[in-house]
């Protein structure tokens, strides 16, 4: 799974929110989430919704590879 590949966790910004994302997680309709938390919130996003910090974090290049096969090559 991506989460072997990723390296996390990272930070990021989500609409002018700082959040670290902590792990990915497939939900049951098979779409790859991002579990982000700030303090003691946690809140599942889109995997292709949520904003890459500069730099990109080690295995990135999955989340490309996904949106690309999510779009049909």
């Amino acid at each position: 799974m991506m989460e072997d590949h990723l390296a996390l966790p990272f930070s990021t910004n989500v609409l002018g929110v700082d959040v670290v994302v902590e792990k990915v997680d497939m939900t049951r309709d098979g779409s790859i989430v991002a579990i982000c938390r700030r303090d003691k919130t946690r809140q599942r996003i889109g995997i292709l919704d949520l904003p890459l910090p500069t730099p990109a974090p080690g295995g990135a290049e999955w989340i490309t590879a996904y949106r690309h096969w999510r779009r049909g090559f």
